[in-house]
C-alpha cells in the first residue's frame, strides 16, 4: 500500500483508520472520504466529499490521486438496517460493488469489513469456524454474506487483490456506536462515568465476540500487508480478541466504579440479532496465514476506556 483511498471515512472505523494509516504512510498518502463534509479529516490529509453510489465520482478520486489500495467501509450496520432494509441494502452492496468496479479498471487492492453478523442462527455457536454454514437472518448479516463472496468472485475471475476481515463488535474510545447491536459495550463505559448506571437493550446471559478498536487498526494493516502467497482465505477472516455478556462487563466496570449499577430494558430486536450470532468465534487461519495476536483483552482495555474517557467526560460535565 502506498496510495490509499478511504471510503466512509466518517464512520466508526473510517474515522480511526484514517488518522492510524496517515502515521504510517504519510498524509498526502491517505485520501479520505465521506458523503458529508468532515473537516477533522481535512485537517492532515486530503479530503473529499464523495458519495460512494456514484462510481464515476469515486473512478475520478482514484485517477486524481493514483490510488493503489481502497478501504471500502460504507455499511448501515445491522439494527438501522432492520429498519430499513432495502436501504441498506442499496448503500451496503452499491458502495461494495462500485469500490470494486473501480478498482478492477483502476488496477488496485479492495480491503472490505465483513463481520459476526455474517453468521446466522444455523451456524456454530462456540469457536465458530472459518469456514462453515452461513445463514444470517438481518440484512446486514445478508450484505456481508454477499460482500464476501463477491470479494471471492472479483479475486477468482478478475486475479484482484481483496481482503477482508470478519469484525466482532467494536469498542472505540473516541467513536460512538453507529447503530449496531453491540453498541451497548460501548455505550456503558460512557454511562458508568457519567451517572455510574446503566439500561443494558441486550439480555445478561448474551456472550459475543468483541475487540477494542486499537487492534482493529492493526488488524487492518497487516491483513493488507500480508504475503499474498501464504493467504489460503481472503474473504472473510476470523478474528478474535474477547467474548462476554453484559454481566461479565458489568463486573468489570463495577471492578474500577464500585456503585456503578446496571439493570435493563431488553430490546426484542437486538435481542433477535443477538442470539442469532456466534458466542465465541475461531480466529486459527489468521493467526496461521498473516500472523493476527490480538493485544487486548476485556481487563485491560476497561482500564484504559476509564482512564480515557473520564476526564474528556468530565470536563464535558463542567
Amino acid at each position: 500500500m502506498k496510495r490509499i483511498l478511504i471510503v466512509g471515512a466518517g464512520g466508526q472505523i473510517g474515522s480511526e483508520l484514517t488518522t492510524y494509516l496517515r502515521g504510517i504512510y504519510g498524509n498526502a498518502n491517505v485520501v479520505a472520504t465521506d458523503v458529508r463534509e468532515c473537516k477533522a479529516l481535512g485537517a492532515d490529509g486530503p479530503f473529499e466529499v464523495l458519495d460512494a453510489l456514484n462510481a464515476t465520482a469515486m473512478a475520478s478520486v482514484v485517477a486524481r490521486h493514483h490510488v493503489d489500495t481502497i478501504f471500502n467501509l460504507v455499511a448501515l450496520l445491522s439494527a438501522v438496517g432492520e429498519r430499513n432494509p432495502q436501504m441498506a441494502w442499496n448503500i451496503n452492496i452499491g458502495a461494495l460493488m462500485n469500490s470494486l468496479e473501480v478498482a478492477r479498471q483502476h488496477h488496485c487492492a479492495v480491503f472490505t469489513p465483513s463481520s459476526i453478523g455474517a453468521f446466522g442462527p444455523n451456524s456454530p455457536k462456540v469457536k465458530t469456524p472459518q469456514d462453515t454454514i452461513m445463514q444470517p437472518t438481518t440484512i446486514y448479516g445478508i450484505c456481508k454474506v454477499t460482500g464476501e463472496m463477491l470479494g471471492n468472485y472479483y479475486a477468482h475471475k478478475y486475479g484482484m487483490d481483496t481482503r477482508s476481515i470478519r469484525f466482532p463488535g467494536i469498542i472505540s474510545n473516541l467513536t460512538h456506536p453507529g447503530g449496531g447491536t453491540t453498541d451497548y459495550a460501548v455505550e456503558i463505559y460512557y454511562e458508568a462515568i457519567k451517572t455510574h448506571r446503566y439500561t443494558c437493550a441486550v439480555p445478561k446471559d448474551v456472550y459475543m465476540d468483541m475487540i477494542y478498536m486499537p487492534d482493529v487498526l492493526r488488524a487492518c494493516v497487516e491483513l493488507m500487508e500480508a504475503d499474498p502467497t501464504k493467504l489460503v482465505h481472503r474473504n472473510s477472516f476470523n478474528i478474535a480478541s474477547m467474548s462476554f455478556t453484559p454481566e461479565i462487563i458489568a463486573a468489570e466496570i463495577k471492578r474500577h466504579i464500585p456503585d456503578f449499577v446496571m439493570d435493563y430494558d431488553i430490546d426484542p430486536v437486538k435481542e433477535e440479532i443477538a442470539r442469532s450470532w456466534p458466542d465465541s468465534l475461531d480466529d486459527t487461519c489468521a493467526r496461521e496465514e498473516w500472523g493476527w495476536a490480538p493485544q487486548w483483552d476485556l481487563s485491560r482495555m476497561t482500564e484504559d476506556m476509564l482512564k480515557v474517557l473520564t476526564p474528556r467526560l468530565m470536563a464535558e460535565q463542567v
